[in-house]
């Protein structure tokens, strides 16, 4: 399937960069020919949209907005429809359409606890996302208590201490702490503490070089 084009079966890692954006063309390649409801080709065209979100943004957006479009016409289930939004949701927050990206992932976050619950790894990672938007809108004393209060525990009780939706929990709480103008001088020794576990974690799993790594240390 598409997972093969995602991550690496050997570490387990996502591949990112370069890499990514050229297996992201790559999949899409190989099922372009496929009908259009086909659900190989579909996520392949998603995949792409997630491809060139990080190098061409501008590019990502329709590819993203086609991607959810024929989600909805061809499979109606709603974690399906929710990925797709959330794709979405994440290439307008990287082309610095916040306020849109902020409804789809309160969307996406508020249907996922219904379906799923607070305890399951999409909800998280939803709440992870949602959390990024209520930062950049200055939006921080509901980003704290959503991640500190209802998302960090659960994603360490669930997932542990170490994956990687708990360190980007962690990771965004440092940011909010940071970023709060209203911050005292515990919330930016917090944030240090927590930005130099994250970053001696991020090291030694996944390696110097990776860029989640090089993003926590240029904090």
């Amino acid at each position: 399937g598409v997972a093969k084009w995602q991550k690496c079966f050997d570490c387990g890692q996502s591949f990112h960069s370069a890499v990514k954006l050229a297996l992201g063309w790559g999949c899409w390649k190989t099922y372009l020919g496929r009908p259009e409801a086909d659900g190989r080709r579909c996520e392949a065209l998603g995949n792409l949209g997630n491809a060139l979100k990080g190098p061409r943004p501008e590019e990502a957006l329709p590819v993203l907005q086609a991607s959810l479009a024929l989600v909805r016409r061809f499979w109606h289930d709603d974690e399906n429809v929710l990925s797709a939004q959330q794709s979405l949701a994440n290439g307008l927050s990287v082309v610095g359409r916040t306020d849109e990206a902020l409804v789809l992932r309160r969307e996406v976050y508020d249907r996922r606890v219904a379906l799923f619950g607070v305890s399951h790894k999409n909800t998280i990672e939803a709440g992870v996302n949602l959390s990024i938007s209520l930062n950049l809108l200055q939006l921080y004393d509901e980003a704290i208590t959503l991640l500190r209060d209802q998302l960090l525990p659960v994603a360490r009780r669930l997932l542990g201490a170490e994956s990687n939706a708990t360190l980007n929990i962690y990771h965004n709480l440092a940011d909010v702490l940071q970023e709060n103008p209203d911050y005292t001088r515990g919330d930016l020794l917090e944030a240090e503490i927590i930005m130099q576990d994250v970053i001696q974690i991020r090291r030694r799993v996944l390696g110097p070089a990776h860029p989640l790594t090089h993003n926590g240390e240029i904090l």
